[in-house]
Formats: structure tokens, sequence, C-alpha cells
């Protein structure tokens, strides 16, 4: 992927830098405001910062990648998959963890994964709030904080003594709890967004089980960097995860951190 240019010669992981932090930056002008919060029909809650930021990628990938199709959780619509013949899009979510946004945990990101052929080959997971991006790119995988040199990202290379489970503050159901316990004296850990991701990327902890209702859009540019770290995320019959399903829904999966 390193050799896909625009005709300015910028990179596309690049360019998906640019778009990632001009999107952190228009939320986090809205942070600490009520920003305009509220349901959408599936009555998941939505503000203007998801707008804002939405708005934003949309423009800067447009302009730069116009011949790369974008799925947005914002911008979908009634499309159910990819536009015919497309091996390679981009999903977008513009700020995941909006309940984080509105509870002012800081936990939000703003994701945006490159799909091909049905695997993400690219993403960048970037935590305004935290000053931290997770990127992936040319199969490795790299950390920048606070705009420092980026740091390579390697998930754990033995299995520890006790597992760390991540789970969701707002998504942890029955069949998480009954996954949890069938690993024994595990320690839990609450992380919001797709920072779970990033968090199994960095060699902090092993699994992430997540049984209820994703989206695509939720786990590929997540999915992008864990891979890239030597990760895994497989669904429960041990099947690597894919993009470009109909309707864009995610199956029950579990995403592993250790190599």
């Amino acid at each position: 992927m390193s050799n896909v240019t625009n005709v300015e010669g910028d990179s596309l992981i690049d360019v998906m830098q640019r778009a990632a932090e001009a999107a952190g930056r228009a939320i986090l002008a809205l942070y600490g405001t009520d920003a305009g919060a509220r349901l959408k029909t599936d009555q998941t809650p939505i503000t203007e910062a998801d707008l804002a930021a939405d708005r934003l990628i949309a423009e800067q990938l447009g302009f730069h990648f116009p011949d790369i199709p974008l799925i947005s959780e914002e911008s979908v619509g009634d499309r159910q998959s990819p536009p015919a013949g497309a091996h390679r899009f981009f999903l977008v979510d513009p700020l995941d963890g909006t309940k984080e946004f509105i509870g002012h945990t800081d936990e939000f990101t703003v994701n945006i994964g490159l799909i091909e052929d049905g695997r993400p080959i690219a993403g960048i997971v970037h935590a305004p709030a935290l000053g931290e991006s997770y990127m992936a790119v040319d199969g490795k995988a790299y950390w920048i904080v606070r705009g420092e040199r980026r740091s390579p990202l390697h998930v754990r290379r033995m299995a520890p003594q006790q597992t760390i489970i991540l789970a969701s503050r707002y998504h942890r159901d029955e069949q998480t709890n009954v996954f949890i316990a069938a690993q024994g004296n595990a320690t839990v850990i609450t992380t919001g967004s797709a920072l779970k991701f990033a968090v199994l990327a960095r060699g902090d902890a092993d699994l992430y089980p997540r049984f209820g209702r994703t989206m695509e859009w939720d786990t590929a540019a997540g999915h992008a960097v864990l891979m890239a770290a030597g990760g895994s995320v497989r669904t429960l019959d041990g099947q690597d995860l894919c993009y470009g399903k109909r309707g864009f829904a995610n199956p029950s999966f579990v995403a592993r951190g250790l190599d």
C-alpha cells in the first residue's frame, strides 16, 4: 500500500492521518458542551461533533483519493454494501464512542480503515482527548503520542500468568460475562471505543470478546492496527473477521493480543 499516492505525491496513510487529526480537532472544539446530542432512529446517540468530523474526513479523503469509495457510519444511508466492483474502500467512524464523548471519559476515537479484498490493510485510530494515535501501514503498527515520532507496536510475545480481558463500558452483556468466567482468574479492564484494539496492540491486554452488535466501521481501523501488531480478530468459528458484508454488521468475535 505504500505506493498508493495521489497526484501531489501524498501517501494514502499520511492523508488518512491528517484527516483523522483534523476531525479530532473539530471534536475537541465541541468537547465539554452538549454538542447538540440527540438519538438517531436506531436509538444510538449522535452529536454535532460526529457530523463535523464526518464532513472533514469525507472532504479530505474525497479530494485526495476520489476513486476510493468511502463508507461512513454517519453517511452510509440506505447503502447495504460497497459499490459493485470496489475491491478497495474506506470504512470510517468519525466519532467512535459517542457515549464516551458525552460522558467526558476521554476514551473516544476517530477511526479510518482501508479495506482491500475484504481485509483491513491500513488504518488509524486517533484518540484526540488523549493525544494518541495508533496506525497500521504495510504490515507494521505504530503508536504516536502528542505528535512525537512513531514507536513500533507489538502484541504480547508470551502468555502472562493472569489473562487480562477488555470489556466495553456500555455494551457488556451476559454472554461476555460467561466468556470472562470461562477464562478462570482473569483481570477485567473496562475501556471505551476502538481503544480496546489499541490496548491489545501495545501488549497491555490479551483478549477482547464482543458478542453484541458492532458495525464494520467500528472495527476496521482497530483491526488493521491489531493485525499489523501481530494479533488477530476472529469470529467464533475461528474465521478472520472480514469486511464488505451486506448490511455492514459484524458477527460476534474475539480479538486476541497474543502473538
